[in-house]
């Protein structure tokens, strides 16, 4: 049935990796071949030979199969599907929703954000790092090079964070503060971020700390309480009173109006899938299929493969 299926193709349908093969001592090409799938196929070779990124697409497009030679789960994950998700709203528009990128918006995933609470010194006692984001979304530039710190432009009026899942949880807490979890830590951060470029926050026209889960996940709760505006406050203030007095004045000036202008909400995958898929279906479609291998790698009960 296979070969019966994959003679249909006609040559103008296939992809040859490398894309002219050597041929071996009877003649025959050494090669993989695979369906043409449009735009997803990467830009031909100038010189004609095999590259590094095909090389790259060629085992990517292994992952979900027998001959795979890394875990599915490095490709369908929570990460990737969130990447896909912004780079599709990137380039659409979904009036009032809450990913709808103003202009000049751009995204980018896996930015550093500031702490309000970096090392002051040396083996700091209550020092923490940088936090990482899963995306941001807003007017914003990032560090040169291989660098993937985030710094607002002087004029920035949108600024979103995004943090994916699927069956995990927010995390607890940091090494020298065991409750101060990753909700708090996030609108922290963004407010430290704000605090930087020494923004207006009267002007921003978007700011916003969204939670992507499935379904099933919100329906049970499992981000609610870390979620709320009094639970967010409450974890802050309890880091700020261990620099006894320090951190009060950014706490005021800084944390309080950030947190009282921000918009905090947990977004299912599936209504986000459903959004897209009335505006754009062989998107929506497309996402659709990726999500359900994601949830069946990453499940519970999940194939982990």
């Amino acid at each position: 049935m296979v070969l019966a299926l994959t003679a249909r193709f006609g040559n103008d349908r296939l992809n040859t990796f490398p894309e002219n093969p050597e041929k071996d001592s009877t003649g025959l090409p050494m090669e993989i071949v695979s369906p043409n799938l449009g735009s997803q196929n990467l830009p031909k070779n100038k010189d004609n030979e095999s590259s590094v990124d095909r090389d790259i697409f060629s085992l990517i497009m292994k992952c979900d199969s027998a001959a795979r030679l890394f875990p599915a789960t490095e490709l369908y994950n929570e990460t990737w599907m969130m990447r896909l998700v912004l780079d599709w709203f990137s380039n659409h528009k979904v009036k009032k929703h809450p990913l709808l990128f103003s202009k000049n918006c751009r995204w980018f995933s896996e930015g550093l954000i500031p702490s309000p609470f970096l090392a002051r010194y040396r083996g700091d006692p209550l020092a923490e790092t940088w936090t990482h984001a899963d995306g941001v979304i807003g007017h914003f530039e990032v560090g040169e090079g291989g660098r993937a710190d985030v710094c607002l432009r002087d004029s920035a009026k949108h600024l979103v964070c995004v943090e994916a899942k699927m069956y995990s949880r927010l995390s607890a807490g940091v090494k020298n503060a065991s409750d101060y979890n990753q909700a708090a830590r996030y609108v922290a951060c963004m407010a430290e971020l704000i605090n930087r470029a020494q923004c207006e926050l009267g002007v921003m026209k978007a700011l916003g700390l969204y939670v992507l889960a499935p379904k099933s996940q919100v329906d049970a709760d499992v981000f609610g309480k870390k979620m709320t505006r009094g639970h967010i406050e409450a974890t802050v203030k309890r880091r700020v009173d261990q620099y006894g007095g320090e951190k009060n004045s950014w706490f005021q000036e800084w944390f309080l109006p950030t947190l009282e202008k921000m918009d905090l909400q947990i977004l299912t995958w599936e209504s986000i899938l459903d959004d897209i898929t009335k505006a754009d279906e062989k998107s929506g479609g497309a996402m659709q299929k990726f999500y359900e291998k994601s949830l069946a790698y990453n499940g519970p009960n999940g194939r982990r493969t």
